[in-house]
This record gives C-alpha cells, sequence and structure tokens, in this order.
C-alpha cells in the first residue's frame, strides 16, 4: 500500500501543481475591450437537426458589438426546421447566411466536411468554427478580437463555459476542464514546440486564414473525430503560434441535457481520445481509478476494521487532493467547485462511457452520432 499511496501521491501532486498554475496563468477573454482594428471575423457553425438550439444561438449573435462579422450556417442535410430557422434569420440580417450542404462523400466525418465547405464560402481573416448550441453574450466577439490583437495567434483555441443542469452534466461535462486544466500547463500549450502539448475544443476554436491553409484545413482531418485537437496540434507542428483563452462566461453551451445524450456525446470522443486503442483506454481508466477512486475505496475499508499502515491520514490527504484538483479546475472554469465531493461517482459514470464506447465499437464499428455511424479509425 505504500507503494501505491506514493505513486498516486507523487501523480496528484503533480495535477495540482499544474491546476494551480492554469488558475493563475490561464487567460480570460475580457469585454468590454475594444480591439484597435476590426478584421472581418467568419462565424461558421455546421448544424445538422438543431431547430431546438439553433433560434438562441442566433439572437445571441444578432446581439453583438463587435461591427465586423458575418455569420454562415450550413445545414447538414436536417430533416427538421433548421434550414427554416436560418432562412428567416437571413432575411433579416444581411450579416447571416445559409449553406444548403452537399452530400457527405466517402472518407469524411459529417461535421469535418461541413466545416471544409463553410470555408470556401467564408470572407473574414479569421475563421471561427463553433457549434449550433453555443450562446454569445453582446461582447463575446469583440473580447476574441481583442485577444487575437493582444495575442496575435494563429489558433485560438476558446474554452466556453459549460452550462450543466442535470447530475449527469453535473457530473461528467466539468471531466473536461478537469482533463485539460489538471494535465496541460498553459505556459507548455503557448510555449513549447510539442504536439503533445495542445488540446481544444470545437465549441470555439479560432484560426487566422493563412494558418488554416497552412496546416491542411480540415480535408486533412477529414475521417477524425477528434478533428479539433488535430488542427490545434498541426498548428504546433508547423511552427505556428498556438493560444488559450477561457470563455469566462462570455461564451457559453450546454452540450447535454440527460444521462443518454452524455453518455453517447463522451462515447463519441473517448476512444480516438486514446488513439482509438481499447488498451490505452482501459490502462486510462486503471489510471483513474487508482488515483481518484482507490483512496476513497482505502478510506472506507478501514472504516470496517480493514486498516493498514498509514490510515486514516493518508488516504485522507489523497481524497483531500483528488477533491482539490477538481474543485480548482471547477472554480477555473466557473463550474461549482462543490460538485466536487462526488469524484468518486463521476471516475465510476465516465468507466461505464469507456465501457459503451467500446461495445459500440465492437457492436457497429464505431459510435453512432445524430443518425450517422462514424466508423473507427485505427490506422493513418
Amino acid at each position: 500500500m505504500t507503494i501505491l499511496a506514493s505513486f498516486v501521491g507523487i501523480a496528484l501532486i503533480g495535477m495540482a501543481l499544474i491546476a494551480i498554475s492554469n488558475a493563475l496563468l490561464l487567460p480570460r477573454l475580457r469585454w468590454p475591450s475594444v480591439p484597435g482594428s476590426t478584421p472581418l471575423l467568419s462565424l461558421l457553425i455546421p448544424a445538422r437537426n438543431e431547430e431546438a438550439v439553433l433560434p438562441d444561438t442566433l439572437r445571441s449573435l444578432q446581439t453583438q458589438t463587435y461591427p465586423a462579422f458575418e455569420v454562415l450556417v450550413l445545414d447538414d442535410e436536417s430533416e427538421d426546421a433548421t434550414a427554416d430557422i436560418v432562412r428567416g434569420f437571413a432575411r433579416q440580417d444581411r450579416r447571416f447566411r445559409l449553406v444548403n450542404g452537399q452530400p457527405l462523400p466517402e472518407g469524411w466525418i459529417g461535421k469535418n466536411w461541413a466545416c471544409h465547405q463553410l470555408v470556401g464560402l467564408a470572407r473574414g481573416e479569421y475563421l471561427i468554427f463553433s457549434d449550433a448550441d453555443v450562446r454569445w453574450t453582446p461582447g463575446a466577439l469583440e473580447a476574441i478580437a481583442a485577444a487575437l490583437e493582444q495575442m496575435r495567434p494563429d489558433g485560438l483555441a476558446v474554452w466556453p463555459t459549460q452550462i450543466t443542469i442535470t447530475w449527469a452534466e453535473r457530473l461528467i461535462v466539468p471531466l473536461m476542464a478537469m482533463s485539460t486544466l489538471g494535465y496541460l500547463p498553459v505556459l507548455a500549450v503557448h510555449h513549447l514546440p510539442f504536439d503533445s502539448m495542445a488540446a481544444a475544443i470545437g465549441q470555439c476554436l479560432v484560426f487566422q486564414r493563412d494558418a488554416y491553409w497552412r496546416i491542411g484545413g480540415h480535408a486533412a482531418v477529414r475521417d477524425r473525430i477528434l478533428e479539433d485537437v488535430l488542427l490545434v496540434r498541426a498548428v504546433k507542428r508547423a511552427g505556428l503560434r498556438l493560444r488559450w483563452a477561457d470563455g469566462a462566461g462570455l461564451i457559453a453551451c450546454r452540450m447535454y441535457q440527460d444521462w443518454p445524450s452524455v453518455r453517447d456525446g463522451f462515447a463519441k470522443n473517448i476512444l480516438a481520445g486514446h488513439g482509438d486503442s481499447v488498451f490505452l483506454l482501459a490502462l486510462s481508466a486503471l489510471f483513474h481509478w487508482l488515483v481518484f477512486l482507490v483512496p476513497w475505496l482505502w478510506l472506507a475499508a478501514g472504516l470496517f476494521g480493514v486498516g493498514s499502515a498509514g490510515w486514516p491520514w493518508q488516504p485522507a490527504i489523497l481524497i483531500g487532493l483528488g477533491v482539490g484538483i477538481r474543485a480548482l479546475t471547477a472554480a477555473t472554469s466557473d463550474q461549482r467547485p462543490a460538485d466536487a465531493l462526488l469524484l468518486p461517482a463521476s471516475i465510476v459514470l465516465m468507466t461505464a462511457i469507456a465501457a459503451w464506447s467500446v461495445w459500440q465499437r465492437w457492436r457497429h464499428g464505431g459510435p453512432q452520432w445524430k443518425g450517422r455511424a462514424i466508423p473507427s479509425r485505427t490506422r493513418r
């Protein structure tokens, strides 16, 4: 147990130091923040069956204080009123445009194909890829423009504030912040050339146009599920300038609304995030059980007389470190720090999601999403 406790302690201390540094150093979007120049920003939104969320998103974009932007929404063969909604906004506001998507070619994933088509019609100096369920406060684009002017990035990964309401969302969605803010130091992301020091989320991903084409654009990741992460890694490999910024409530998103959507949404990406390797996914699950769950089991075992040297202080300290990391990353990303006390439940549910992803791989060849199968890709 001493060896295990030492391993877990070293891992948690390392994560805690990274989380603290990120809490202090991660840039945050700020508004009001008037940029000195106003380059045209092209906001590009792929939309497939998004009638439930798209009106609120487009209305939030109509309120933007930034003077130079366009919004292109691609209707990706929707079976609902998505196209009609966009068409209605386009009639009222010349900044909005509906793009009728072309059929999905072989070898492409739907979102990547949609983004590729959108770029071909965009006019902006900067390309902002976003999702149909992202909400924009009035100064959000102005804050992005100011950040672009200040940091001069070739690629800017903005981390929107995640809105979580149901318990499934609260237990799972904030783990994204923990896995980025607890594992990747922002200073390394900004200043080290290694592409492993890069991450992003497709809810708000900004590229300078020339840099986007230099890294090959979405055509270079046409059949990859984690296209957002791969694109920012390509920025690193090309020797270009990648930066992070926290959305700070100016940009927000409610990704999912119940357990089935949380399960399926995370299952879509979790295997791809581990190199499409079931072995690496299992190894990752084991690591997280050891680090975040075993100390709780150790503490509980002592209560039933199954004690060992170091009980109860060693497991209590390890639990405190784990909960502290989860709480700090939640506070940094505008989540609920108190939910960190439920970290063991989060780890168990995430393990269930990993198992569901493996089941979908075995049963269907890959995850299912929005009525389409996404074949797993194990070679490149």
